[in-house]
């Protein structure tokens, strides 16, 4: 049991290959991830000059080859080791702190996977326990709700 739970939560940490100037949906959370490691890019889905420069900052960092190419190690690496609760998690979001939010939904009496991906049952758990403790329901885990959810929903 313990491979397949690897595999699921390493799958949860890789994404698209993306190259400098892609426009895609997959490089916002490139950028979001980026942000919560600290770096000062603009969101706008867009893989820029900024975003090329942080990459390659990163990868130096990170021991991964430094090539601004945002492969399966660079993809670990961002999703590894960002922090739960550093970055706003939505639908389609994968990594370390989508698997943390999910085991904290489970401890919160929530019946759903623990993978690592953020798919619509996650946002159903998501949005109820939003509802259940009077936050607005939007399905996105923000610092309130992370916050409520760590305290067990206290």
């Amino acid at each position: 049991m313990a491979k397949y739970v690897d595999a699921t939560i390493n799958s949860g940490l890789t994404g698209p290959t993306l190259r400098p100037w892609d426009v895609e949906p997959a490089v916002v959370e490139l950028q979001e991830l980026l942000r919560a490691h600290g770096f000062r890019v603009p969101v706008t889905g867009e893989f820029d000059s900024a975003t090329e420069d942080a990459v390659m900052i990163f990868q130096r960092r990170k021991g991964v080859r430094v090539d601004a190419i945002v492969g399966p190690k660079t993809w670990a690496a961002l999703k590894q080791d960002v922090k739960p609760g550093i970055r706003v998690l939505r639908r389609g979001h994968s990594g370390m702190d989508v698997y943390e939010l999910q085991g904290l939904l489970r401890v919160n009496g929530y019946a759903i996977a623990r993978d690592g991906f953020f798919t619509d049952e996650t946002k159903e758990a998501v949005s109820a326990f939003q509802e259940s403790h009077k936050l607005r329901s939007t399905g996105q885990v923000d610092r309130t709700t992370w916050s409520i959810l760590q305290n067990n929903g206290r």
